[in-house]
């Protein structure tokens, strides 16, 4: 399976904008977006070309699918099986993609990045409805629970994030419980509500030419 094996940070830098692919570090004034706001490589300060529809259309796309952690066939398949339902296709894959297991441990605030969750959730740290799951892409449904397992409840990098969980930042279609460290997912998100600063209708258009 191919795997990305650079800098994350280049990630964001290349998107311009912080992908919170580190974790505590996006916050932090070490963040490379904030030192330099500019793409990576030896002509990243001086490329002043005018982008063309199709390079927004790219770029909206690359950024989506990095924050997400995803491989381009991977998430092409997402938009194909978007395609087949009924809806806005764009809401439809971004609902989808907030249900996959690795981000909604991310979301719970048991992980400090979605790359992080995924390591956790390959490892068989996490439990769905007291069922071991180690795939990180699995969907979840409405009332399913996610569970820390027992032997990993001394996990340091679970609890320091869970410390940095406020109680108050909790999105309306999860319930997080600190003390037993569980999880659950409630319903189906509205795309109002999904933190995500994307315009997800540019990667239709991409993928629909």
């Amino acid at each position: 399976m191919a795997r990305y094996l650079e800098s994350s940070c280049r990630l964001c830098r290349r998107e311009r904008q912080k992908l919170f692919l580190k974790g505590t570090k996006c916050f932090t004034e070490k963040c490379p977006v904030d030192k330099r706001a500019y793409p990576p490589g030896q002509h990243g300060q001086s490329r002043r070309q005018k982008i063309s529809v199709y390079g927004v259309q790219l770029r909206e796309k690359q950024k989506v699918r990095r924050m997400y952690g995803l491989m381009e066939t991977q998430f092409h398949n997402y938009f194909l099986k978007a395609l087949k339902q009924t809806g806005r296709t764009s809401e439809i894959l971004v609902k989808t993609l907030e249900r996959r297991f690795d981000n909604v441990v991310y979301r719970l605030g048991f992980a400090p990045s979605r790359k992080t969750a995924r390591q956790l959730v390959t490892h068989r740290h996490f439990m769905i409805n007291n069922k071991v799951v180690n795939i990180p892409s699995y969907l979840l449904s409405p009332g399913d629970v996610i569970q820390v397992r027992e032997n990993s409840k001394k996990l340091d990098i679970i609890h320091l994030s869970l410390k940095r969980m406020r109680d108050n930042a909790m999105l309306p279609w999860l319930v997080l419980d600190k003390g037993a460290m569980t999880g659950t997912f409630l319903n189906h998100p509205e795309r109002t509500d999904i933190p995500l600063n994307a315009n997800e209708q540019l990667i239709v258009e991409l993928y629909s030419k």
